[in-house]
């Protein structure tokens, strides 16, 4: 089978017999070096608990599906699977052990194993989304693809495809009936009942259909081409012209509902696990790091200007709930602290307070209010009270971002969105951000943005004044 051809399956293949060499590798590793001690009661059924192990990874596979093959999957989610796969496979397989009865002296050696195999095989899966995506940009296992219909939707669509190579999509061209875009559009095909026999004669992959739905005569017809002849079909909303959001897909018995908006922090489970990590960090740092800062910082804010050490300003939290948020102060007293946002080389800055701004240390009292459940390590900034008011009029989905806790860092900060938002359009990007992490949340993208903000710290950021 080609690689180009009918969505790389040889890749996919290509890919579960690379983790079946990762697991075994390192169980042989971890095997061999903890020695008899821990491994003499496998001795004998050695080849038995190797198969038994290869037999768990398969079935894991229900749980967890290969992604890598897809056009987008991000880093963190690639971590995240490979995280739950591999905790997944350990359960069943000391699961196995333990009816087997040969559970009790393997407790060490699967602890070792399933530490070494989350970090490694995590390593190697993302090596090998690095690379697959590497191959693609290089022209291979690309999939075949037109655009019917080149209003809004399809050249938004056709910009996104182009927009990164390793997506693996070969943009052969546009058919519409509207003759006039026929100059305009990057590859013009023809009209929409040409469709049926240029996918034949090049042996198109898959058709996206972006027609409006007074079209529904031509959609029908182009869809039941595509079942007949096995090609991929897809269907980009009308709506989502105006609408520019990620719809979730829910089943009331066979009618189709689309939700505007998919939240994981819905769920109880992952609300328990983002404030127990809120509790368990914010604990210590406090217990840690905060009291020789608040000792050192304190003395340097009391030498620069007189005033409090710390300084408390109300802030929107969640569901748009003011609550007082704690930070070092940085300027000096002024009555427009509750109203004027720090702008670069700000007259009311100190000395001291410029340098913690900029190493993001003024933000650490804000650990209290994590603690007091008021605020979380990660989520949305909070925003002063009178730009709370004054972008919830001028922004449509300003608000939503308050439907989760506020955060001491953010995805939008570390994305390019901290500081001053000098016009509208800037506080739309931190908006647009804060939104799509409520979207996409994960435990794991919480440690990817603690990590970046933590990088940031030392090497310093441009917008942080």
């Amino acid at each position: 089978m080609e690689l180009n051809k009918k969505h790389g399956y040889l890749i996919q293949w290509l890919i579960g017999v690379g983790d079946l060499i990762v697991l075994n590798v390192l169980f042989f590793i971890v095997y061999y070096g903890l020695g008899n001690l821990y491994t003499s009661v496998i001795t004998g059924s050695l080849r038995e608990v190797v198969l038994l192990l290869n037999f768990c990874y398969f079935f894991s596979l229900y749980f967890v599906p290969l992604q890598l093959h897809m056009a987008v999957v991000f880093i963190d989610k690639i971590v995240q699977r490979a995280f739950l796969l591999v905790t997944i496979l350990i359960f069943l397989f000391a699961t196995c052990l333990i009816f087997l009865n040969i559970g009790d002296v393997l407790a060490t050696f699967l602890l070792v194993y399933y530490a070494v195999t989350v970090v490694i095989f995590s390593l190697w899966r993302v090596i090998v989304r690095v690379t697959l995506k590497m191959y693609r940009r290089k022209g291979y296992n690309f999939k075949k693809i037109v655009i019917v219909g080149a209003g809004k939707n399809g050249m938004e669509l056709y910009r996104v495809m182009k927009d990164d190579l390793s997506y693996g999509f070969n943009i052969l061209g546009f058919f519409d009936d509207n003759l006039s875009l026929k100059s305009v559009l990057p590859n013009y095909l023809g009209m929409t009942n040409e469709v049926e026999s240029f996918v034949l004669e090049n042996e198109v992959d898959e058709i996206y259909c972006t027609l409006p739905g007074t079209n529904d005569a031509k959609i029908v017809r182009l869809l039941n081409f595509a079942e007949k002849h096995m090609i991929r079909f897809y269907i980009v909303p009308e709506f989502y012209r105006n609408l520019k959001k990620s719809l979730v897909m829910e089943v009331l018995e066979s009618i189709p509902l689309l939700t505007v908006r998919r939240e994981p922090l819905q769920a109880a489970y992952n609300r328990a696990l983002k404030r127990t990590f809120d509790i368990v960090f914010s604990l210590l740092v406090l217990i840690t790091i905060y009291p020789i800062l608040y000792i050192v910082i304190g003395i340097l804010i009391k030498m620069s200007s007189p005033g409090p050490v710390l300084f408390k300003q109300k802030r929107t939290g969640l569901y748009g709930q003011d609550f007082k948020c704690y930070k070092f102060r940085t300027m000096r007293v002024n009555p427009q602290a509750d109203s004027l946002q720090a702008v670069k080389d700000d007259p009311r800055k100190t000395r001291v307070g410029d340098f913690l701004r900029r190493t993001n240390l003024d933000e650490f009292p804000q650990f209290i209010n994590v603690l007091r459940g008021e605020m979380s390590v990660v989520g949305p900034r909070p925003h002063m009270l009178k730009h709370t008011e004054q972008y919830s009029a001028l922004i449509d989905k300003y608000m939503v971002r308050h439907l989760v806790k506020p955060g001491v860092t953010g995805w939008a900060q570390v994305t390019g969105y901290r500081g001053e938002t000098k016009n509208l359009e800037q506080m739309e990007g931190r908006v647009k951000r804060d939104v799509w992490y409520i979207e996409n949340w994960s435990f794991f993208l919480d440690l990817k943005i603690i990590v970046v903000t933590v990088l940031n710290m030392f090497k310093g950021e441009k917008n942080a004044y």
